[in-house]
């Protein structure tokens, strides 16, 4: 008998296979003391496991194939985020410093440091950022299994029907094992945790392999060997289909198939309406090599380069000069305007750089974060703006103030960047002659002030993932309430429209760096809305591009303005989908 299941579709496409379960994740991890004569001993136990885990990545990482789409940097990435972990002296230290004062055993003195470590990234108020504590989870189990002698093999063996595909069904898979699984020719994931911003949902997306997460109890679900269908469009699973649809499905994915083929067409092809309206496709980039990637594509910039990652898995803040040269090595790389973000963690998330100390708050997200710890931290808002100011010398450099929430914040910080463009002018460094200065609108009070800060700002940015978040009062991460997470949701809409508006109004554009950019489906909505500036994934940019190249922007506009009005949920879903 056919069962419907669903979960969160974070990697579009459609996959038709027979289900392979991957065991759990779930150790058994024993505690126990040792003898004084055996923590020696105990510690070099840790270091071969750690030292065999570092093999087995590095391995992993050389496999990465080339020609993925120009992916292969950023799965690369992942391999390497997980190497510098599995060296940070905030784990290794710490372990061995466990073993050596408590006299416990190595998995035990382990499990305590990946505990407290987790516990870190779950305080952490950024959704990107905080899925990275799976990253702690992982690279602490890798250890862990080498440690219990329970390293697993993965189940890339010929599939019951050897001419269907397999489709792994797990907790939660680590990135390494995506790498292998992608090799082996797997046709689809399905997890029962995870959200669109965790390993899995990235690195499916950059294998183009259709994945659902947040599928609660799949593993019980789901029979090994039992044939199903993923639609990685709508988070759907369809275990044991008949024969109707089946067909459905077949013919539903070979029309993907055909379109997909069709894009590469779409490369040199500006991003104009039917009805001669121009829009600009940006890039959403983490790295150097991302830009060339997302140039390829046809993307005309960057919408959003993230600078946490600068700050993250180190004792010390980064200085000035390294920032400067990070920084210039990006901007040299983008043809077009770059957009950078300035720092947007939070004070509870200093990564042993000492920039403020005191507890964790309560409620991170509410707290002393991005623009509101730069302010209050001049010194550490200071170096950057300053590499910041530097770097516009190699390009067109826009900065991007996050969660702004009133003119009064905005000015203040303008008034900073203003002060120390001063300053480096007295020095005789070179900067560019105006570098804009911009807002992301990613509060809903930043939202209902977008007439006022529009009079202040050149140019305002939506950020949808945390927009969306605080308008409705969820934690899209939390696997108990991101069902709620609804970006159609009429309070939503208005936000974004009422953002657009004000940037007309002022006269500055108006782009939006958020998921929601990026995902086609909600493309014709968003031009209906009134948006001209998309900035997305690099794998997006041509889908959006043909959604945008075959629409009548006039018409969509009428349409939109009409159904905010109404509130005619069933009218909204046919505009998406006309």
């Amino acid at each position: 008998m056919s069962l419907w299941l669903n979960g969160i579709g974070v990697s579009r496409g459609i996959a038709i296979g027979r289900v392979q379960k991957l065991s759990g994740g779930d150790l058994e991890i024993p505690e126990y003391t040792i003898a004084e004569a055996d923590v020696e001993a105990e510690v070099s136990r840790f270091t071969d496991a750690q030292a065999r885990g570092r093999e087995q990545l590095q391995q992993i990482r050389s496999q990465v194939p080339a020609g993925i789409g120009g992916a292969e940097n950023e799965i690369a990435a992942f391999i390497d985020t997980h190497l510098l972990m599995m060296e940070d002296r905030s784990l290794t230290d710490a372990v061995v410093g466990s073993i050596r004062s408590s006299r416990i055993n190595a998995e035990a003195a382990l499990k305590r440091q990946r505990d407290a470590l987790m516990a870190v990234f779950e305080q952490m108020d950024d959704a990107y950022l905080r899925a990275r504590r799976d990253d702690v989870q992982h690279v602490s189990a890798r250890i862990l299994r080498i440690l219990l002698k329970e390293e697993r093999s993965l189940p890339v063996g010929e599939p019951e029907a050897p001419t269907e595909p397999n489709i792994i069904v797990a907790d939660d898979i680590t990135p390494a094992d995506i790498i292998l699984l992608a090799q082996a020719g797997v046709a689809a994931f399905i997890t029962e945790y995870g959200g669109p911003l965790s390993h899995t949902a990235i690195l499916a997306r950059s294998y183009s392999i259709p994945a659902i997460v947040g599928l609660h109890n799949a593993r019980r679900l789901f029979r090994d060997g039992e044939a199903v269908i993923v639609d990685g469009d709508l988070g759907h699973a369809l275990a044991d289909p008949d024969a109707q649809a089946l067909r459905f499905f077949r013919a539903k994915r070979a029309g993907q198939i055909e379109r997909r083929a069709s894009l590469s067409g779409l490369k040199d092809r500006p991003a104009i309406s039917r009805d001669g309206t121009k829009i600009r496709l940006l890039a959403n980039i983490e790295l150097s090599e991302d830009a060339t990637h997302a140039a390829d594509l046809g993307a005309e910039g960057v919408g959003l380069y993230r600078t946490e990652f600068l700050y993250m898995n180190r004792k010390t803040l980064p200085t000035e000069d390294e920032q400067y040269e990070a920084y210039s090595r990006v901007v040299a790389s983008v043809k077009g305007p770059i957009t950078i973000r300035t720092l947007d963690l939070g004070a509870d998330k200093q990564v042993d750089s000492g920039a403020r100390s005191g507890p964790t708050p309560n409620n991170p997200a509410l707290g002393l974060r991005a623009i509101r710890l730069c302010l209050k931290e001049p010194d550490l808002f200071r170096a950057q703006v300053r590499a910041l100011l530097r770097a516009s010398a190699h390009g067109d450099v826009h900065i991007m103030l996050p969660m702004i929430s009133s003119v009064a914040e905005y000015r203040q910080a303008k008034a900073f960047i203003d002060a120390t463009r001063e300053q480096l002018t007295r020095e005789g460094q070179k900067m560019a002659a105006h570098v804009p200065i911009g807002a992301m609108i990613e509060v809903p009070a930043a939202a209902l002030a977008a007439p006022l800060l529009a009079r202040h700002c050149s140019f305002f940015s939506i950020g949808t993932n945390d927009l969306i978040q605080y308008t409705l009062a969820i934690d899209r991460v939390d696997d108990e309430v991101n069902y709620l997470y609804d970006p159609l949701h009429p309070a939503v809409l208005r936000l974004i429209r009422m953002t657009i508006e004000a940037g007309d109004r002022g006269r500055i554009p108006v782009a939006m760096c958020g998921e929601m950019a990026g995902d086609p489906r909600y493309t014709r909505l968003l031009l209906g809305l009134g948006l001209t500036e998309f900035s997305m994934h690099p794998a997006s940019v041509l889908e959006v591009k043909r959604i945008i190249i075959e629409s009548d922007v006039r018409a969509l506009r009428a349409q939109a303005a009409n159904l905010l009005e109404t509130g005619d949920s069933q009218a909204l879903e046919a505009l998406m989908s006309d």
